[in-house]
């Protein structure tokens, strides 16, 4: 009787009161550091905004991410550690030797249960509001543990300096453009976000990394004007065509001597001949430099980026793309470069809608060869790569290192690529299947 109560005297109960104490700080670190690091930044910042001072000092605490770290991993480990120390010198009080391995067993299930897996799954079910809760305490925690933390860093970038390993400190561990890319894919694999909102976002995203070459209208396409032609001419071709811009050269079509536009063209000539009585001769002596203005040339390497800022900041929707040497290469529209954003833009006077690839009744799609990569991926939710190539011929010839003929047969990438029409040394149609694994 007096064993039992010396055993179970004031200590016992303090020291048990002290573990369950020091497992419930346990709890409370395991989930803090869940929670401020699987909360959005996005949507801290949004509460913040709306006045909550938790989400506001939840950001600040989660920007130095590698110093909050150890600042919570210090105090965890260390009350982990304390209360492992006190279970085992209690069960062995009461136990004996064997006392040892009951601890063990014992503080692992409420370590595991309560200060592990129970305060993380709130955590991360409530990420937000359980960041802004616990981010002032946190806060003060960093604070007082910076130099230990710090001395903490400098031990652990000097280890791993040792094997060759570089710390940047201001480094990501995800940039933010890749965590919306990853969010957006994975929201669409689930079915939350829509295939056209995704390409929608991926296409604004891309702008900065894509180049005016990879989208421009390639100048065997393009409309020209001759200046040398005759004013009804002119007009006729005008009337006929379906774009109000026309670059006008004279004598070789390397030479661009002036843009156009149809609307300046018609108001020109209506005042020229005197109006709706007067006389069409009066056109013989037009001239269509008149009405031209300056063309505005770009570098083919330029981002889709820095040219929409151009055409906005010059209140312009017209540019003529030449190479290194000046040549010219395609020209490239701000309609072309929202397009990449928001998909096709078709109006009354636009060609009827197309279909990228028209699917055969052996599972084969019928592919233009100048189909960019870039459009088909989009229209078929492929992933070719459009590193090396613009167009889908373009491709085909890369990889087979040759001006494949008609009947010829590639597989890569996934695919099988049949050719099924040449002009000269253009493929210009393609056969294409996904093949399955």
């Amino acid at each position: 009787m007096d064993s039992t109560t010396t055993i179970f005297d004031s200590s016992f109960w303090i020291t048990t009161g002290g573990i369950f104490l020091l497992l419930v700080l346990s709890g409370f670190f395991s989930g803090s550091e869940t929670a401020l690091t699987a909360a959005s930044r996005g949507k801290l910042r949004s509460q913040a905004d709306k006045g909550s001072h938790g989400a506001e000092r939840a950001l600040e605490v989660t920007e130095d991410s590698e110093r909050l770290i150890g600042s919570v991993l210090l105090g965890n480990n260390l009350v982990n550690i304390l209360a492992a120390s006190l279970a085992t010198a209690l069960f062995t009080k009461i136990f004996g030797e064997s006392g040892v391995a009951l601890a063990t067993v014992v503080m692992t299930l409420l370590v595991l249960i309560f200060a592990e897996v129970l305060p993380k799954t709130y955590a991360i079910t409530n990420a937000e509001k359980a960041a802004a809760a616990v981010a002032p305490v946190i806060g003060t925690l960093v604070t007082i543990l910076a130099p230990v933390v710090g001395a903490v860093r400098l031990l652990v970038r000097g280890v791993l300096r040792i094997f060759g390993v570089q710390i940047d400190p201001d480094s990501h561990i995800m940039a933010v453009r890749e965590e919306i890319v990853g969010a957006l894919q994975i929201g669409h694999s689930e079915g939350v976000v829509e295939k056209e909102d995704r390409d929608r976002i991926l296409g604004a995203l891309d702008l900065s990394d894509r180049f005016v070459e990879e989208i421009m209208l390639h100048r065997s396409k393009i409309e020209m004007i001759d200046a040398g032609a005759d004013a009804e001419a002119i007009l006729e071709q005008c009337l006929t065509s379906s774009h109000t811009r026309l670059p006008v050269y004279r004598n070789d079509q390397e030479n661009i001597i002036g843009v156009v536009h149809a609307k300046d063209l018609l108001r020109k000539m209506y005042a020229k001949i005197g109006g709706p009585d007067g006389d069409a001769s009066a056109l013989r002596d037009f001239e269509i430099t008149e009405v031209t203005k300056p063309p505005y040339f770009i570098p083919e390497t330029t981002t889709l980026d820095d040219q929409m800022r151009q055409f906005l900041r010059m209140r312009t929707h017209f540019a003529l793309v030449v190479d290194e040497y000046g040549s010219l290469q395609g020209l490239i529209t701000l309609e072309d470069i929202l397009e990449e954003i928001v998909g096709e833009i078709t109006d009354e006077f636009d060609p009827a809608e197309r279909s990228f690839a028209r699917k055969t009744g052996d599972g084969n799609y019928i592919v233009d060869g100048a189909t960019t990569i870039r459009d088909l991926n989009r229209a078929m939710d492929w992933n070719l790569p459009d590193l090396e190539a613009n167009t889908v011929a373009g491709l085909v010839i890369h990889e087979a290192q040759m001006i494949p003929t008609v009947g010829q047969v590639f597989s890569f990438h996934g695919f099988r690529f049949e050719v099924t029409a040449r002009d000269g040394n253009r493929v210009t149609g393609l056969k294409i299947r996904p093949l399955i694994s």
